[in-house]
Protein backbone atom coordinates (compact mmCIF):
# COMPACT_ATOMS: atom_id res chain seq x y z
CA UNK A 1 0.00 0.00 0.00
CA UNK A 2 1.38 3.49 -0.63
CA UNK A 3 2.02 5.98 2.13
CA UNK A 4 -0.52 8.16 3.03
CA UNK A 5 0.72 9.56 6.00
CA UNK A 6 -0.77 12.97 5.29
CA UNK A 7 -3.69 11.16 6.83
CA UNK A 8 -5.58 11.10 10.18
CA UNK A 9 -5.24 7.46 10.86
CA UNK A 10 -9.03 6.92 10.68
CA UNK A 11 -8.98 7.90 7.16
CA UNK A 12 -6.21 5.39 6.69
CA UNK A 13 -7.62 2.67 8.08
CA UNK A 14 -10.65 3.48 5.47
CA UNK A 15 -7.99 3.07 1.91
CA UNK A 16 -6.01 0.07 3.49
CA UNK A 17 -9.69 -1.63 4.05
CA UNK A 18 -10.75 -0.88 0.79
CA UNK A 19 -7.42 -2.12 -0.95
CA UNK A 20 -6.98 -5.21 1.31
CA UNK A 21 -10.57 -6.11 1.42
CA UNK A 22 -12.70 -4.65 -1.14
CA UNK A 23 -9.66 -5.00 -3.37
CA UNK A 24 -9.70 -2.24 -5.59
CA UNK A 25 -7.64 -0.91 -7.89
CA UNK A 26 -4.60 1.27 -6.86
CA UNK A 27 -6.07 3.72 -8.62
CA UNK A 28 -9.76 4.16 -7.24
CA UNK A 29 -8.19 4.33 -3.52
CA UNK A 30 -5.43 6.62 -4.65
CA UNK A 31 -8.82 8.99 -5.69
CA UNK A 32 -10.20 8.07 -2.30
CA UNK A 33 -6.83 9.65 -0.71
CA UNK A 34 -6.85 12.88 -2.79
CA UNK A 35 -10.74 13.36 -2.73
CA UNK A 36 -10.93 12.79 1.29
CA UNK A 37 -7.85 14.79 1.64
CA UNK A 38 -9.42 18.01 0.21
CA UNK A 39 -12.74 17.41 2.17
CA UNK A 40 -10.97 17.66 5.23
CA UNK A 41 -8.72 20.41 4.51
CA UNK A 42 -11.77 22.21 3.71
CA UNK A 43 -13.77 21.44 6.63
CA UNK A 44 -10.30 22.57 9.07
CA UNK A 45 -10.53 25.79 7.01
CA UNK A 46 -13.93 26.21 7.53
CA UNK A 47 -13.55 25.58 11.05
CA UNK A 48 -10.54 26.98 12.12
CA UNK A 49 -9.38 30.22 12.84
CA UNK A 50 -6.70 30.15 10.14
CA UNK A 51 -5.33 33.54 7.85
CA UNK A 52 -7.93 34.31 5.23
CA UNK A 53 -4.93 33.95 2.76
CA UNK A 54 -4.59 30.14 3.43
CA UNK A 55 -4.26 27.87 0.51
CA UNK A 56 -6.22 24.91 0.55
CA UNK A 57 -3.11 22.61 -0.11
CA UNK A 58 -1.25 23.93 2.74
CA UNK A 59 -3.44 22.35 5.39
CA UNK A 60 -2.32 19.01 7.65
CA UNK A 61 -5.34 17.17 8.52
CA UNK A 62 -3.40 14.43 10.36
CA UNK A 63 -5.71 15.85 13.96
CA UNK A 64 -8.74 15.38 12.78
CA UNK A 65 -9.97 12.49 15.11
CA UNK A 66 -13.12 10.88 15.17
CA UNK A 67 -15.11 13.33 17.04
CA UNK A 68 -14.49 16.20 14.45
CA UNK A 69 -15.99 14.01 11.76
CA UNK A 70 -18.88 13.22 13.93
CA UNK A 71 -19.17 16.92 14.07
CA UNK A 72 -19.55 17.02 10.63
CA UNK A 73 -23.06 18.03 9.02
CA UNK A 74 -25.37 17.86 6.02
CA UNK A 75 -24.93 21.10 5.47
CA UNK A 76 -21.11 20.92 5.29
CA UNK A 77 -21.29 18.73 3.00
CA UNK A 78 -23.93 20.85 1.01
CA UNK A 79 -20.72 23.80 1.89
CA UNK A 80 -18.28 21.50 0.08
CA UNK A 81 -20.43 20.45 -3.10
CA UNK A 82 -20.77 24.45 -3.69
CA UNK A 83 -16.86 25.53 -3.45
CA UNK A 84 -16.54 22.33 -5.82
CA UNK A 85 -19.12 23.57 -8.32
CA UNK A 86 -18.11 27.45 -7.67
CA UNK A 87 -14.87 28.26 -6.23
CA UNK A 88 -12.60 25.50 -6.99
CA UNK A 89 -9.36 25.71 -9.40
CA UNK A 90 -7.34 22.94 -10.17
CA UNK A 91 -4.26 26.02 -10.75
CA UNK A 92 -4.94 28.63 -8.12
CA UNK A 93 -1.67 30.23 -9.79
CA UNK A 94 -2.28 30.40 -13.19
CA UNK A 95 -3.17 34.26 -14.73
CA UNK A 96 -6.79 33.76 -15.02
CA UNK A 97 -7.23 30.50 -13.27
CA UNK A 98 -10.92 28.91 -13.86
CA UNK A 99 -13.15 28.62 -11.22
CA UNK A 100 -15.28 25.24 -10.55
CA UNK A 101 -15.17 21.63 -11.78
CA UNK A 102 -16.97 19.18 -13.66
CA UNK A 103 -20.17 17.31 -12.42
CA UNK A 104 -18.45 14.27 -12.87
CA UNK A 105 -15.38 15.63 -11.20
CA UNK A 106 -18.45 16.62 -8.28
CA UNK A 107 -19.69 13.48 -8.36
CA UNK A 108 -16.09 11.43 -8.22
CA UNK A 109 -15.52 13.20 -5.15
CA UNK A 110 -19.20 12.63 -3.29
CA UNK A 111 -18.42 8.94 -4.18
CA UNK A 112 -15.80 8.87 -2.15
CA UNK A 113 -17.79 10.61 0.50
CA UNK A 114 -20.67 8.23 0.89
CA UNK A 115 -18.11 5.06 0.34
CA UNK A 116 -16.38 6.31 3.57
CA UNK A 117 -19.13 7.66 5.88
CA UNK A 118 -20.87 4.47 4.57
CA UNK A 119 -17.40 2.49 6.20
CA UNK A 120 -18.13 4.48 9.31
CA UNK A 121 -21.75 3.66 9.67
CA UNK A 122 -22.31 0.44 8.51
CA UNK A 123 -19.07 -1.64 8.19
CA UNK A 124 -17.37 -0.46 11.45
CA UNK A 125 -20.12 1.38 13.30
CA UNK A 126 -17.86 3.79 14.72
CA UNK A 127 -20.87 6.54 13.77
CA UNK A 128 -24.22 6.58 14.21
CA UNK A 129 -25.59 9.12 11.48
CA UNK A 130 -24.23 9.61 7.84
CA UNK A 131 -24.37 12.79 6.35
CA UNK A 132 -24.31 12.05 3.13
CA UNK A 133 -26.93 9.44 3.03
CA UNK A 134 -29.56 11.20 1.15
CA UNK A 135 -27.49 12.51 -1.08
CA UNK A 136 -28.54 11.16 -4.84
CA UNK A 137 -26.38 12.24 -7.95
CA UNK A 138 -29.43 12.79 -10.21
CA UNK A 139 -30.78 15.04 -7.88
CA UNK A 140 -27.99 16.80 -7.21
CA UNK A 141 -28.56 19.23 -9.70
CA UNK A 142 -31.66 19.47 -9.91
CA UNK A 143 -32.85 20.40 -6.65
CA UNK A 144 -33.77 24.10 -5.76
CA UNK A 145 -30.81 25.10 -3.20
CA UNK A 146 -32.53 27.06 -0.24
CA UNK A 147 -32.92 30.57 -0.75
CA UNK A 148 -33.70 33.63 1.54
CA UNK A 149 -37.54 35.30 1.65
CA UNK A 150 -37.23 38.58 1.35
CA UNK A 151 -38.03 39.39 5.04
CA UNK A 152 -34.67 37.11 5.55
CA UNK A 153 -32.47 39.34 2.72
CA UNK A 154 -33.64 42.31 4.45
CA UNK A 155 -32.89 41.04 8.13
CA UNK A 156 -29.55 39.81 6.86
CA UNK A 157 -28.54 43.37 5.40
CA UNK A 158 -29.91 45.43 8.54
CA UNK A 159 -27.90 43.27 10.84
CA UNK A 160 -24.72 44.09 9.33
CA UNK A 161 -22.41 45.53 11.79
CA UNK A 162 -18.77 45.74 12.83
CA UNK A 163 -15.31 47.16 11.62
CA UNK A 164 -16.06 46.44 8.12
CA UNK A 165 -19.66 47.34 8.42
CA UNK A 166 -19.64 49.37 4.87
CA UNK A 167 -17.76 46.33 2.82
CA UNK A 168 -19.72 43.83 4.16
CA UNK A 169 -22.68 45.38 3.09
CA UNK A 170 -21.70 46.45 -0.47
CA UNK A 171 -20.22 42.70 -0.34
CA UNK A 172 -23.97 41.12 0.46
CA UNK A 173 -26.07 43.89 -1.65
CA UNK A 174 -23.89 42.25 -4.34
CA UNK A 175 -24.54 38.90 -3.65
CA UNK A 176 -28.16 39.60 -3.47
CA UNK A 177 -28.91 42.04 -6.63
CA UNK A 178 -26.54 40.87 -8.83
CA UNK A 179 -26.43 36.74 -7.89
CA UNK A 180 -22.82 36.93 -8.92
CA UNK A 181 -20.38 33.45 -7.42
CA UNK A 182 -18.07 34.48 -4.29
CA UNK A 183 -14.59 33.43 -6.42
CA UNK A 184 -16.01 36.32 -9.25
CA UNK A 185 -16.65 39.11 -6.54
CA UNK A 186 -12.93 38.09 -4.90
CA UNK A 187 -11.79 38.51 -8.27
CA UNK A 188 -13.55 42.42 -9.18
CA UNK A 189 -11.60 45.62 -9.31
CA UNK A 190 -12.31 49.23 -8.87
CA UNK A 191 -12.53 49.30 -12.51
CA UNK A 192 -14.92 46.92 -12.99
CA UNK A 193 -17.82 49.59 -11.59
CA UNK A 194 -19.64 51.49 -13.33
CA UNK A 195 -22.36 53.75 -12.64
CA UNK A 196 -24.91 51.02 -12.80
CA UNK A 197 -23.37 48.10 -13.95
CA UNK A 198 -20.30 45.32 -12.86
CA UNK A 199 -18.02 43.59 -15.10
CA UNK A 200 -17.79 40.18 -14.14
CA UNK A 201 -14.88 37.47 -15.38
CA UNK A 202 -16.82 34.22 -14.55
CA UNK A 203 -16.12 30.57 -15.02
CA UNK A 204 -13.50 30.14 -18.20
CA UNK A 205 -12.66 33.72 -18.11
CA UNK A 206 -15.51 34.66 -19.61
CA UNK A 207 -16.97 38.57 -19.72
CA UNK A 208 -20.42 39.41 -18.78
CA UNK A 209 -21.45 42.71 -17.46
CA UNK A 210 -24.71 42.25 -14.59
CA UNK A 211 -26.72 45.41 -13.71
CA UNK A 212 -27.79 46.85 -10.29
CA UNK A 213 -29.78 48.97 -8.89
CA UNK A 214 -30.07 52.55 -6.51
CA UNK A 215 -29.52 50.88 -3.60
CA UNK A 216 -26.12 48.91 -4.69
CA UNK A 217 -25.24 51.35 -6.33
CA UNK A 218 -25.74 53.64 -2.84
CA UNK A 219 -23.77 50.65 -1.09
CA UNK A 220 -21.07 50.68 -3.38
CA UNK A 221 -20.40 54.22 -3.38
CA UNK A 222 -20.26 54.32 0.31
CA UNK A 223 -17.99 51.54 0.51
CA UNK A 224 -15.62 53.11 -1.97
CA UNK A 225 -15.62 56.72 0.09
CA UNK A 226 -14.31 54.00 2.69
CA UNK A 227 -11.80 52.09 -0.19
CA UNK A 228 -10.02 55.15 -1.32
CA UNK A 229 -8.78 55.30 2.49
CA UNK A 230 -6.99 51.78 2.21
CA UNK A 231 -3.96 50.83 0.67
CA UNK A 232 -3.56 46.78 -0.57
CA UNK A 233 -0.50 44.73 -1.23
CA UNK A 234 -2.89 44.69 -4.82
CA UNK A 235 -4.61 48.07 -5.23
CA UNK A 236 -6.62 47.35 -7.87
CA UNK A 237 -8.94 44.76 -5.72
CA UNK A 238 -12.32 46.47 -4.44
CA UNK A 239 -12.82 44.48 -1.87
CA UNK A 240 -9.70 43.94 0.63
CA UNK A 241 -9.00 41.90 3.92
CA UNK A 242 -7.78 42.95 7.19
CA UNK A 243 -4.63 41.82 6.42
CA UNK A 244 -3.97 44.35 3.10
CA UNK A 245 -4.42 41.63 0.55
CA UNK A 246 -7.38 41.21 -1.89
CA UNK A 247 -10.37 39.61 0.12
CA UNK A 248 -10.42 35.72 -0.37
CA UNK A 249 -13.06 32.75 -0.99
CA UNK A 250 -12.44 31.90 2.19
CA UNK A 251 -12.69 35.55 3.80
CA UNK A 252 -16.28 35.75 2.26
CA UNK A 253 -17.59 32.58 3.11
CA UNK A 254 -16.86 33.69 6.83
CA UNK A 255 -18.47 37.09 6.76
CA UNK A 256 -21.39 36.19 5.32
CA UNK A 257 -22.01 33.10 8.43
CA UNK A 258 -21.40 36.16 10.70
CA UNK A 259 -23.91 38.04 8.96
CA UNK A 260 -26.30 35.21 8.78
CA UNK A 261 -25.68 35.25 12.86
CA UNK A 262 -26.22 38.71 13.51
CA UNK A 263 -29.31 38.49 12.03
CA UNK A 264 -30.61 35.33 13.42
CA UNK A 265 -30.87 33.34 10.84
CA UNK A 266 -29.34 29.33 11.05
CA UNK A 267 -26.20 30.03 9.51
CA UNK A 268 -25.90 26.21 9.24
CA UNK A 269 -28.41 26.02 6.54
CA UNK A 270 -27.12 29.13 4.39
CA UNK A 271 -23.98 30.26 2.80
CA UNK A 272 -22.51 32.66 0.15
CA UNK A 273 -23.59 30.69 -2.01
CA UNK A 274 -27.33 30.22 -1.23
CA UNK A 275 -27.15 34.63 -1.58
CA UNK A 276 -26.66 33.72 -5.11
CA UNK A 277 -30.14 31.28 -5.36
CA UNK A 278 -32.21 34.08 -3.54
CA UNK A 279 -30.79 36.80 -6.33
CA UNK A 280 -31.87 34.58 -8.97
CA UNK A 281 -35.59 33.60 -7.34
CA UNK A 282 -35.83 36.99 -6.67
CA UNK A 283 -35.72 38.13 -10.35
CA UNK A 284 -37.62 35.59 -11.55
CA UNK A 285 -40.75 36.46 -9.02
CA UNK A 286 -40.33 39.44 -10.12
CA UNK A 287 -41.01 38.80 -13.68
CA UNK A 288 -37.43 38.65 -15.14
CA UNK A 289 -37.40 35.98 -17.99
CA UNK A 290 -35.22 32.95 -17.27
CA UNK A 291 -32.81 33.81 -20.66
CA UNK A 292 -32.46 36.91 -18.58
CA UNK A 293 -31.91 35.23 -15.36
CA UNK A 294 -29.33 32.85 -17.22
CA UNK A 295 -27.34 35.94 -18.97
CA UNK A 296 -26.94 37.32 -15.23
CA UNK A 297 -25.55 34.40 -13.41
CA UNK A 298 -23.75 33.43 -16.03
CA UNK A 299 -24.87 30.11 -16.50
CA UNK A 300 -23.59 28.42 -19.80
CA UNK A 301 -26.74 26.50 -20.07
CA UNK A 302 -30.26 27.25 -19.86
CA UNK A 303 -30.98 24.22 -17.73
CA UNK A 304 -28.75 25.30 -14.88
CA UNK A 305 -30.87 28.35 -14.71
CA UNK A 306 -34.62 26.66 -15.25
CA UNK A 307 -34.25 24.71 -11.86
CA UNK A 308 -35.56 28.03 -10.34
CA UNK A 309 -39.03 28.25 -12.26
CA UNK A 310 -40.41 29.80 -15.66
CA UNK A 311 -41.64 33.33 -16.22
CA UNK A 312 -42.54 35.25 -19.36
CA UNK A 313 -39.76 37.68 -20.74
CA UNK A 314 -38.26 41.19 -20.07
CA UNK A 315 -35.22 43.09 -21.12
CA UNK A 316 -32.07 42.53 -19.43
CA UNK A 317 -31.97 46.21 -18.10
CA UNK A 318 -34.89 45.40 -15.81
CA UNK A 319 -33.40 42.80 -14.56
CA UNK A 320 -31.37 44.59 -11.83
CA UNK A 321 -34.49 46.82 -10.72
CA UNK A 322 -37.30 43.94 -10.77
CA UNK A 323 -35.09 42.12 -8.30
CA UNK A 324 -36.99 43.55 -4.99
CA UNK A 325 -33.95 43.45 -2.81
CA UNK A 326 -32.55 46.58 -5.51
CA UNK A 327 -35.54 48.91 -3.56
CA UNK A 328 -34.29 47.94 0.00
CA UNK A 329 -31.93 50.50 1.35
CA UNK A 330 -30.54 50.10 5.19
CA UNK A 331 -27.65 52.67 4.48
CA UNK A 332 -28.62 54.89 6.94
CA UNK A 333 -28.89 52.62 9.93
CA UNK A 334 -24.76 52.38 8.89
CA UNK A 335 -23.98 55.56 9.83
Amino acid sequence: MQNYSDCPQVVRDFLTYHETIKGQSPRTISEYHLDLRMFFRFMKLMRDEMPVHTRLEDISIKNIDLDFIKSITTSDIYDFLSYLASDRTPDPDALHPEYGISPAARARKLSALKSFFKYLTVRTKQLEENPVADFEYPKLRKSLPKYLSLEESAALLQAVSGQNQKRDYAILMLFLNCGIRRSELVGLNITDVYEDRIRVVGKGNKERIVYFGTACRKAIDAYLEERKKIVLTDNRALFGSRNGNRITVTAVHRLVKKAFLQAGLDATQFSAHKLRHTAATMMLSGGVDVKTVQEVLGHENLNTTQIYTHIESTELRIAAEANPLSKLDFSEDEE
